[in-house]
């Protein structure tokens, strides 16, 4: 029942209405989507209640606990190496000023624009016993010099730490910016060194952006399947990639899937416990940046050394190698070859990836936007709100196990599907599935950046246009849209890039006889024909350098929690 009161007013009386807080349309609208997305996670989780004793009892009797132990300590390898390469190459462009600070800070990012399994066949050329640096190693050190075996776990875990440790940089960079000279001041009016500073002051207070930083790079490692077959490491996603498409055995695959997500889940849960549990609090606002501390002498040429040579290991031998077998490939190709198949895998690519990133992007903004927070709802349907965002948590799960999830929620549908069009319309193995499993892997990154953007714009604006008589949708086009461009342009950005580079998603779901970029180049390596897969490679690091660069304006101040929600 309603209840009024008047209040006083001048020249009339007002009856202000006490009501229950209306249902939360806006909400419900974004649910939709959500849970739609969530679909394919939630048909996995759901076979842990029908597992198959005699599956389970066939892999732990093979292979399974090789994986489990490979993957473990592929994950704390990848994890202990990028933690001390990010913390360390952040600490010192932030902490220190020496010629050339500034290049070599952007120049630190660009590693994150070689996919694992670009670097990981390239640096297999490179470095293992055959290779050119061994091979002159030997000419210099004498014939019985030889570096541990390449083609190894080790050798996995060198390569996956120089694709990943720029997710730990940049939140650590970010992190260390942040903090304020005072802290610093009143640890060395202490008496504390610049070393006891780093381990009692700083690195406390990073605690929660290295965490995420070093979940990131967990993450993709667990996604991985390429790296891990070119070194002969067996783990668990590439045990999914390995039963699903050699053995054929789906069952298998799908139990072993669902482990794989389990696994992922609880690295997430792990973070946001390890983030949530920290009690070390920073000045923010306008305090005091920290000046940073002029090198001379010897330490200057220290500082210069040490990041080149990690950005020539992990970034400029293995571009030059590409270039150098893109260009013998394209003298040695018959004439009008490579042309046509390499048009019309480019074409594929790009076709893929910009409506990838319209779809994603488009779904994002209307999530974002239906959530946005309107008066007496603000806290209504909190259910809702929390299924939305638990629809971003499909970054964190491996490709392989994404793609796997799409497949068992459409297979049953083509049937019906089928029925209905006439044998026209086929959901999996399409374009439909395939944009699907994207939207799936990619809402994060989508969702990040529009959100974060759509905070901005303040309730008085949407207030005032509404008051004109402005309906919703001119609103988000004549308001929010003008004032998010930035942000929107940035997500369709990342998720266009991250596309192009996905290869498992595209792998499984892409429509019978269409081929990427990175599938080709995938195919070709595992083939070892290394100088053919040097050119759609080639082209997936050059189209992947410019949102590189971006990620370090990304990671200014403000930027950090956007990474952080891609989590």
């Amino acid at each position: 029942m309603e209840r009024t009161s008047t209040l006083p007013w001048p020249g009339r009386v007002a009856a202000v209405s006490r009501r229950r807080p209306a249902f939360d349309a806006g909400a419900l609208a974004a649910a939709i989507p959500a849970f739609l997305v969530l679909l394919p996670l939630i048909g996995l989780a759901l076979t842990w209640l029908h597992l198959d004793g005699e599956i389970w009892a066939h892999l732990w009797s093979t292979l399974l606990p090789e994986m489990l132990l490979n993957t473990t300590l592929l994950m704390l390898g990848v994890g202990a190496t990028t933690l001390a390469l990010g913390t360390t190459l952040a600490w010192l462009v932030t902490t220190y000023t020496f010629p050339g600070v500034k290049l070599i800070e952007w120049m630190l990012v660009l590693p994150v624009a070689l996919p694992g399994y670009i670097l990981g066949y390239v640096s297999m050329s490179l470095f293992d016993y055959a290779g050119p640096v061994q091979t002159q190693l030997r000419a210099w050190l004498g014939p019985d010099f030889e570096l541990f075996e390449f083609r190894s776990l080790p050798g996995a875990i060198f390569v996956l730490s120089l694709a990943l440790y720029p997710y730990v940089y940049l939140l650590a960079r970010a992190a260390f910016r942040e903090q304020s000279a005072a802290q610093r001041d009143a640890a060395r009016a202490a008496g504390l060194s610049d070393r006891a500073i780093f381990w009692r002051v700083a690195l406390p207070l990073a605690r929660p952006s290295l965490a995420a930083g070093v979940a990131l790079a967990l993450m993709e490692t667990l996604t991985d399947f390429a790296v891990v077959r070119y070194f002969n490491v067996v783990t668990l996603s590439e045990g999914v990639v390995r039963l699903w498409i050699i053995q054929m055995d789906r069952d298998a695959a799908v139990q072993l899937a669902s482990l794989l997500m389990m696994m992922a889940l609880g690295i997430v849960l792990i973070e946001r416990r390890l983030r949530s549990r920290a009690r070390y609090y920073q000045l923010g606002g306008h305090s005091r940046p920290i000046a940073p501390i002029r090198l001379s002498g010897p330490r200057v040429v220290a500082a210069l050394v040490g990041p080149l040579a990690l950005l020539f290991v992990a970034f400029g031998l293995p571009v030059a190698q590409l270039a150098q077998w893109a260009v013998a490939e394209m003298a040695s190709a018959e004439p009008g070859t490579l042309d046509a198949t390499f048009g019309q895998y480019l074409f594929n690519t790009l076709a893929l990836s910009l409506g990838a990133a319209l779809f994603v992007v488009a779904v994002a903004l209307g999530i974002a936007y239906a959530l946005r927070p309107r008066g007496s709802q603000a806290k209504a349907n909190a259910v809702l709100r929390f299924l939305a965002h638990l629809a971003t948590l499909g970054y964190a799960i491996p490709g392989a196990v994404v793609a796997l999830g799409v497949l068992l929620l459409l297979a049953p549908l083509n049937e019906t599907v089928l029925a209905w069009t006439g044998g026209a319309v086929l959901l999996s193995a399409s374009v439909v599935g395939l944009l699907y499993g994207y939207l799936v892997r990619f809402l994060a990154i989508g969702f990040s950046g529009v959100e974060a953007s759509l905070e901005k714009v303040t309730p008085n604006m949407e207030m005032a246009a509404r008051s004109l008589g402005a309906a919703p949708a001119r609103v988000l086009t004549r308001v929010h849209l003008p004032l998010m461009r930035t942000g929107v342009l940035a997500a369709l950005l990342l998720v266009f890039v991250d596309t192009l580079k996905e290869l498992p998603v595209t792998m499984f779901l892409r429509p019978f006889g269409m081929e990427t970029l990175s599938v080709w180049t995938y195919m070709l390596a595992s083939e070892s024909a290394w100088q053919a897969a040097a050119v759609p490679a080639l082209t997936i690091v050059l189209a992947s350098v410019g949102p590189a660069l971006l990620l370090i304006r990304l990671s200014r101040s403000g930027a950090q929690n956007n990474w952080e929600t891609r989590l």
